[in-house]
Order: structure tokens, then C-alpha cells, then sequence
């Protein structure tokens, strides 16, 4: 992924990004206050019964780290109303940049919209990632901040659960402490939002919809195609569920589905994507004469920090002051399925760890200490999965869910969903109206849509783009061996396939390149 090396997302991001609370990518240590973070409370408006929606040309956002492909751009906010079914409220603003194509087709081929993951991640830092893929290559493309991240008035930017972050590094990842500090600061988030006027109910997957079917019309776009992964794959399918018009084609990666995405789903999705990785590893001689036996490698591993926690003081990678590190066996499942280490090195590390070398996992933890505070949009996180994810299931559900992915594992480790710790109390504290009857609802339709996902997938497993094409008769599936979540960013073979379907999405994709990939070599350490 671009300009960066692939950003590792860290704790929170569970249903793919499908983000919430725990610590959030590592960045540079933020200079921004608080009050800053947030930003400015969104603009209060006395509009007549319904707020007229209107695209506002202005300045293009400055990233701390400048983003190359902005300085071309077209940029501005999208005025939308915050809730739809309240005639009269307020408007609020969302960020918009328009890319130039790099070679402009004659006559100018249709955009591509993107729909980032999260929710709640910073939509503009994708944008580096997007470019190197191509997805500008021949066609304008557009970017929007979903309602609530970055940019956007308001900004639902948490910085109590940021702080909360870093600190969680140095207790147990289940441990009753983490979870009373966490509840804290999820309280005051709550307090202050909703003090500045903010209304947590209209900061859903609905909204989001409806803010990109507005989008086009005000750019005046007659036909756009849609690109979204993780958590943008559920808003894609939502918006070609709900808003059909002007869609062109749609494209998914790491796909969770809208009728599918609950907190004990996750659960099936890192056993498949660790199984994926471990049969692969099986599958590559040097691999597996070298790690045996990797499944009851992790469950002893799992079993023996979660009863004997290891503590210790480990300097961030990159460097910097050493700061406290609890390894215990919940944390040490969730930095597997944040891909820290990587997955080619997942077994090295496994191994390291049983012969009493934890230095892999508990450098991974010690990252997490490194916060980019008010970059996140943990209010719209919670917002969606407390609406959406949550109900109609209980913590005793996603225990159930963890003892059949893992059976024999401490219930500890498996009452928590992965990623997202102890997001039930959370959601009682959120307080969100429950619309997951209006949102866990199957996609159909005859749009030709493309759903890319990656064996190696800890978040969204690759599965579930075959269960969301079963009622999507113009769907093509692609599985690329060996990678991880967000895939077009991470295979040179997937951007191949995506844009052959953009250019010919009546036409079955060119998917030749996908025959004959094998994951990559895994790390092997000296015995």
C-alpha cells in the first residue's frame, strides 16, 4: 500500500477496519489538543422544513503528512442534513476531494467513488494507497469523509479512547480495569458530543448511504462506480441496496455483508483467516518441517499468558522510551488478527514465543502505546456497531461463537469479540435506537458487482464474499492466496482484476493472473 508501508490497523479494527474500540493505527505522537481534535461543533442552522443538500467548494485538507494527489484536487464539503427524519434539524459537513484521472480517457470515463473502512477511520489517509493502486490511473477519483471522521463538522473524534489506548498497553487486554477505564472514557466522549448538540442516533450506515447518493448528484454525475472495503463494503452493498441509481458497477474487498455483520461473526472470521494461514504454512515443506504443529502451538501460547500474563518493558518500534507491556492470551490473539507481526511471520513469532522469546508480539503491543490522538472517529464506531453489530445477540452469543472457532480456549479470552472489548457494556453506555431490522438486510439486484478477498484475512473472511454473491446474480468472487484484509492495495494481480472490471463490468473480469498465486515464503528461524 503506497506511500507508506501497508499501516498496520491495530485493535480496533474488527468487522474489517470494522473498527471500535482498542487501540487505533499507530502514528506519530499528535500535537493536536483535545478541543481541536473534535473540531468545531457543526454549524447550527435554521433551514426551512427540509435543509437543502449542496456541494461547497473550498480548501482541501492538510494532512500532518502531506498527501501528494490533493494538490491537484478538487475539493469542498458536502451539506447534508445530520438526520433525514427530522425536517428542520441541522446540516452538517462533510469533506470532499475530487482526483484527476493521470491519463484522461476521451470521452472521460465514469468516476469511481471510494468508501473507506472503520467506521471511523481517516478516510484522506487512504488516499496515498488508493492512488498506487491505479484507481485514479484513467478515471477521476472521488473521496468523501463518511460522517463523523476527520475533516468533517462535527468530527466524532474520541480522544479519552485514544488516551485509553495507549494506557490499555500495560494491562491485561480483559483484565476488569481495562474495562472500567475504557467505559470511563467512552462516557465522557458520549458527554461531550452530545453536549455540542451531536446526534449519536443519525451516524449510521444509512446515513452514510444516503450522504453518497446526494454526493453525486450534487457533483452532477449522471453514472459512478464504488469501491469500498471492510466496513465500506457493508456501506457499498447498503448504498446499491438503498440507492441503485447512477451506479455503474461495484467492487468490494474484504467484504463483510450488511445481513451478516454482527459482533459473533467475527469470531468464525479469524478461525478461518488463522486456519488459512497455518494450512498454508503446512503446505510449504521448509514451513512445515520447521512448525509442526501450529495450531496447539497457539492454543498453549493462548492458554499459558492467559493464566500467567507476562509483564515487561518494551520501546515501541521506531524507538523511543520503553513503556509497560501485559502479553496475555487475549492480547496476543488480537495482535494476530491486527497483522502485528505480519502473517509470513506469524509462525516465527508463535515459536519464539513457546521457547520463551516474546520479543515479536510484545514489540507489536508496545505500539499501541503510540497514539494519534482525534484522528479516529471512535463516536461513529460506536454509533454503527451499537445500532447495527450488537443487537439481538448477547455476550453469552459471542462467547458461544469463540468456544466453536476455538474450543478448549479460557473463556476469558473468547467472551471478548475480537477487536472490539467489551463492546456490549459500551453499547449500553452509547445508547443508540437498535436498526439492525433496517440494516442486516441481503443486497440483490443486477448491477455487476466484484468481490476481491484475501485467504489470509483475520478480520473479513473470504468466505463471506461467497455468501453476499449468492443473492447478486451479476457477482464475480476472487480469492487471492496469502493476503490480508484490504487487498487491491497489497496485489499487484487484484488491481489487474478490478480494473478490467471497471473498464468492462458487463464482461466477466480478467482474472488470469489469480491462477498459479501462492503465498509468499514464511519467515523461517534457525533452530
Amino acid at each position: 500500500m503506497p506511500k507508506h508501508s501497508m499501516r498496520a490497523v491495530t485493535a480496533v479494527a474488527a468487522l474489517a477496519c470494522l473498527t471500535a474500540v482498542g487501540a487505533a493505527p499507530a502514528g506519530p505522537a499528535a500535537t493536536t489538543t483535545a478541543a481541536t481534535a473534535t473540531g468545531p461543533a457543526p454549524r447550527a442552522t435554521a433551514p426551512p422544513s427540509s435543509p437543502a443538500v449542496r456541494f461547497v467548494p473550498g480548501a482541501c485538507p492538510q494532512p500532518p503528512e502531506p498527501i501528494e494527489a490533493l494538490g491537484d484536487a478538487r475539493c469542498g464539503v458536502l451539506q447534508v442534513p445530520e438526520n433525514r427524519s427530522r425536517p428542520g434539524g441541522r446540516t452538517i459537513e462533510l469533506a470532499v476531494a475530487v482526483i484527476p484521472a493521470l491519463a484522461p480517457a476521451k470521452p472521460a470515463k465514469e468516476p469511481v467513488v471510494f468508501m473507506a473502512g472503520g467506521p471511523g477511520a481517516d478516510t484522506f489517509d487512504d488516499i496515498p494507497f488508493l492512488v498506487d493502486s491505479g484507481l485514479n490511473k484513467d478515471r477521476e477519483l472521488i473521496v468523501m469523509a463518511q460522517r463523523g471522521n476527520l475533516y468533517d463538522r462535527p468530527n466524532l473524534a474520541c480522544p479519552e479512547v485514544d488516551r485509553f489506548n495507549a494506557e490499555a498497553v500495560g494491562l491485561g487486554y480483559d483484565a476488569k480495569q481495562a474495562e472500567d477505564l475504557l467505559l470511563k472514557a467512552v462516557e465522557e466522549c458520549r458527554g461531550r458530543l452530545t453536549s455540542q448538540g451531536v446526534d449519536l442516533s443519525a451516524y449510521n450506515t444509512t446515513e452514510n448511504a444516503a450522504d453518497f447518493a446526494d454526493l453525486r448528484k450534487a457533483l452532477d454525475i449522471p453514472r459512478w462506480n464504488v469501491y469500498g472495503y471492510s466496513y465500506g463494503s457493508d456501506l457499498a452493498l447498503t448504498y446499491l441496496r438503498r440507492h441503485p441509481e447512477g451506479v455503474r458497477a461495484v467492487a468490494v474487498d474484504s467484504v463483510a455483508p450488511p445481513q451478516y455483520a454482527t459482533l459473533p461473526w467475527t469470531w468464525s472470521s479469524v478461525a478461518e483467516g488463522i486456519d488459512n494461514i497455518f494450512e498454508a504454512c503446512a503446505a510449504q515443506p521448509a514451513c512445515k518441517d520447521r512448525y509442526p504443529d501450529l495450531r496447539r502451538t497457539l492454543t498453549e501460547q493462548v492458554r499459558r499468558l492467559e493464566a500467567q500474563p507476562l509483564t515487561l518493558d518494551v520501546a515501541p518500534p521506531g524507538g523511543g522510551k520503553p513503556v509497560k507491556v501485559v502479553l496475555d492470551g487475549g492480547a496476543l490473539l488480537n495482535l494476530i488478527v491486527a497483522y502485528t507481526p505480519r502473517p509470513k511471520d506469524v509462525p516465527a513469532a508463535l515459536t519464539e514465543l513457546a521457547a520463551g522469546n516474546p520479543e515479536r508480539f510484545a514489540q507489536a503491543r508496545a505500539a499501541g502505546s503510540v497514539q494519534n490522538v482525534g484522528a479516529f472517529a471512535h463516536g461513529l464506531t460506536n454509533s454503527v456497531a451499537c445500532a447495527e453489530w450488537a443487537p439481538a445477540y448477547a455476550e453469552a452469543d459471542v462467547l458461544a461463537a469463540g468456544r466453536k472457532a476455538f474450543p478448549g480456549w479460557p473463556d476469558t479470552v473468547l467472551a471478548q469479540a475480537p477487536q472490539l472489548p467489551f463492546q456490549y457494556p459500551v453499547c449500553r453506555l452509547w445508547n443508540v435506537p437498535d436498526r439492525a431490522a433496517v440494516q442486516r438486510v441481503a443486497t440483490a439486484g443486477a448491477i455487476p458487482v466484484l468481490l476481491v478477498s484475501g485467504t489470509f484475512d483475520v478480520k473479513t473472511g473470504a468466505s463471506w464474499a461467497e455468501e453476499a454473491a449468492r443473492t447478486l446474480p451479476r457477482s464475480t468472487t476472487v480469492q487471492i492466496p496469502g493476503i490480508g484484509h484490504w487487498v487491491v492495495p497489497q496485489s499487484p494481480c487484484a488491481q489487474r482484476v478490478l480494473a478490467s472490471f471497471l473498464d468492462r463490468p458487463t464482461a466477466p473480469p480478467d482474472t488470469g493472473c489469480v491462477d498459479g498465486l501462492e503465498p509468499q515464503p514464511f519467515t523461517i528461524i534457525p533452530e
